[in-house]
């Protein structure tokens, strides 16, 4: 078993993460700790963190980096609300799943494909127990693999333009039943 800890300020939010195994079977696990916590990130800082190899192995993979998949999914949460609409890639207009994550993307200068199967097959594999924010996920929500995509935000969840039934964006758990049997791959923007 292999452990590692790793400190991250994102919006005055203290992440520290373990992860455990190697591998595929590897996982991190993250607690959040809200307030002040500046004596443990300056110990964090001065001792190094032990998982920098990792934020350097993603973005010497050519994948966006991790400042802008902040960018990435602080504008995506901001869209929250926005209706669904099939076929629409606006905020204006409403979005479509892949109009939804192509729009979000497409507004930090990154050019995607514009359907969710063609994100899924243009686009390097992760694995899942590797998912950074910002990462697409996808899903089989038709028969069709790769019918449905989202991008990932943290903590198993994911925001998406679901469906006509919930008629706007949400942010919806990869544990929840329904997208936990749909789940199908990871993908990371470039």
């Amino acid at each position: 078993m292999r452990l590692s800890a790793c400190g991250d300020i994102n919006y005055l939010r203290l992440a520290v993460c373990v992860r455990i195994g190697s591998g595929v079977w590897q996982k991190q696990v993250c607690l959040r700790v809200i307030g002040f916590v500046l004596a443990l990130v300056g110990l964090l800082q001065l001792t190094g963190c032990a998982s920098t190899s990792d934020r350097a192995s993603f973005a010497e993979a050519g994948a966006v980096s991790v400042t802008a998949a902040t960018k990435v999914v602080s504008y995506a949460l901001s869209l929250q609300g926005a209706p669904y609409r099939y076929g629409k890639a606006s905020p204006t207009d409403g979005f479509d799943c892949s109009g939804f994550v192509w729009h979000v993307y497409q507004q930090q200068g990154i050019v995607l494909p514009r359907t969710a199967q063609a994100m899924a097959t243009q686009l390097p594999a992760v694995s899942k127990y590797a998912m950074h924010s910002g990462d697409l996920v996808f899903f089989n929500t038709t028969g069709r693999p790769f019918s449905h995509v989202g991008i990932y935000v943290e903590n198993d969840n994911f925001i998406h333009a679901p469906s006509q039934r919930t008629g706007a964006v949400i942010v919806s758990n990869l544990n929840n039943t329904y997208w936990h049997q749909r789940f199908m791959a990871v993908r990371r923007p470039e």
